[in-house]
């Protein structure tokens, strides 16, 4: 009873509110911005090799590996494998446009963060919290924003980025569907623990040091697998498309369509209007706003283009077709076995807890910084004790769960979300439109551009910028 409930919950809210919000969103956001995601394409590579302004303080790199860390994670792999056995091979190409609409969202929640974050001991701080409460005059909305927040990546992501990593050891003879999930689970809770237990800054360097390893080699490999594929090739695009654009069978059954997993899994993937990211992007040192703003651009094109589009091809170029029994994790193996043998089925299972390593330590990163809004202040060490502990033991949990129950609650509450925050979007995104502005008339006239409030005519108070 509770998976249906769910079910329908999570089918109703990607059937037609957040399809229309965020294609809405994103479209509006292109257009105001001339199209920022192409038009300094070039401008986001520079921009994230800049060092921080502090020599103490986070660099755009870091903060971009700590939002990567998070959105490049097990749904890159499980979730795009899933898409394509429910949804079909249309299911990409609908990926890739709620990445490209997506990346103007992406730069102005990003943006945002940036212009009303906080002063504090350890350098700066911010996310949507802070510019939902300076939009509506009001700390109520911020904080259920911050609730869901936790449910999501606190709870929800997690326990289900558990579940996907033990999943992929299924394709081993000494899989215990009663025992193993538990015994991966119990590691993997042991392992984050440790890392929470050393605080922010630790989290910082592992990803720092992980994530670009992973993603580098995972995409090598998604390479090697279309070259030696390279013939079916030309027929994977023509199913591609012709899937994304078979009306009949969409509307027919939009639930189960090609549209709804490609927006579902893309949605998922990169975050772009969820309000996540922008955590990170607020620790950046940077001179100007739209500078972290073009690095979680980035930070999108990375996880989707890049990433989600490596699993796709693995996928498609293999030959193996996709359905409902082999959904998640066995897709994606069986696909690599048939080019790779045992090694394709291995490195699976590497890739799986990289990625699930890294999500687990990004998403609680996010939660973190909830928790200080919340409460107004750093929380202390019972409180963070507690909480490491509970986070360690959804882990634990999450790796014996229910599949669908997990994906359809990571769902529901990452669309909540996502309705807090892209409204907000519209109602402040003319400061970050101006800030963008300001930006290209200082690249125009030679200069280093350098943010000042009073530039863009903010009419809340800022801790920075002044």
């Amino acid at each position: 009873m509770l998976d249906k409930i769910v079910a329908v919950v999570s089918d109703t809210l990607y059937s037609y509110i957040l399809i229309i919000l965020l294609v809405a969103g994103g479209l509006y956001f292109t257009l105001r911005t001339k199209f920022v995601q192409f038009r300094l394409l070039k401008e986001q590579y520079r921009v994230l090799t800049e060092k921080p302004t502090d020599k103490d303080g986070v660099s755009s790199f870091q903060a971009l590996m700590v939002s990567t860390a998070s959105r490049v994670g097990t749904g890159n792999i499980v979730g795009v494998a899933t898409a394509l056995c429910l949804g079909g091979f249309g299911s990409m190409f609908w990926m890739w446009v709620i990445a490209i609409i997506g990346g103007g969202s992406a730069l102005i929640e990003s943006t945002l963060a940036q212009i009303y974050k906080k002063r504090g001991e350890d350098g700066c701080y911010g996310g949507p919290a802070y510019y939902i409460e300076a939009a509506l005059k009001s700390r109520v909305p911020a904080v259920i924003f911050c609730i869901f927040l936790v449910l999501t990546y606190g709870f929800g992501f997690n326990m289900l980025a558990s579940y996907n990593l033990q999943s992929t050891f299924s394709a081993y003879s000494f899989y215990d569907t009663q025992k193993t999930p538990w015994i991966i689970g119990l590691i993997l809770a042991v392992l984050v623990g440790y890392c929470l237990f050393g605080g922010g800054k630790r989290i910082i360097k592992i990803t720092g040091i992980l994530v670009p390893i992973m993603g580098v080699a995972y995409v090598l490999i998604a390479l090697l697998m279309v070259a030696l594929n390279i013939t079916e090739m030309p027929a994977v695009f023509a199913r591609i498309f012709t899937d994304a654009f078979d009306f009949k069978a969409i509307f027919g059954g939009f639930s189960g369509s090609c549209v709804m997993y490609g927006i579902k899994r893309g949605l998922f993937s990169n975050e772009a209007g969820v309000g996540s990211a922008p955590n990170a992007s607020a620790s950046a040192k940077v001179s100007h706003p739209i500078k972290q703003g073009l690095v979680q651009i980035l930070s999108v094109f990375i996880d989707t283009l890049l990433i989600c589009s490596a699993t796709g091809f693995m996928c498609m170029a293999s030959s193996v077709e996709p359905s409902a029994e082999l959904s998640g994790a066995p897709y994606i193996q069986q696909a690599l076995s048939s080019t790779f043998g045992d090694f394709g089925t291995i490195f699976i299972t590497a890739a799986m807890i990289l990625f699930a390593f890294t999500t687990l330590l990004g998403n609680l990163y996010y939660v973190d910084r909830c928790w200080f809004y919340i409460l107004k202040k750093t929380p202390g060490k019972i409180f963070n004790s507690t909480y490491y502990i509970m986070a360690s033991l959804v882990i634990f949990v999450g790796s014996g769960l229910s599949a669908g129950l997990l994906w359809n609650i990571a769902d529901i509450t990452m669309g909540a979300m996502t309705l807090i925050n892209m409204p907000v979007l519209f109602l402040l995104g003319k400061y970050a439109v101006a800030a963008l502005k300001d930006y290209d008339l200082q690249r125009k006239a030679g200069k280093d551009p350098v943010f000042k409030a009073e530039s863009i005519n903010l009419p809340h108070k800022t801790d920075y910028w002044n």
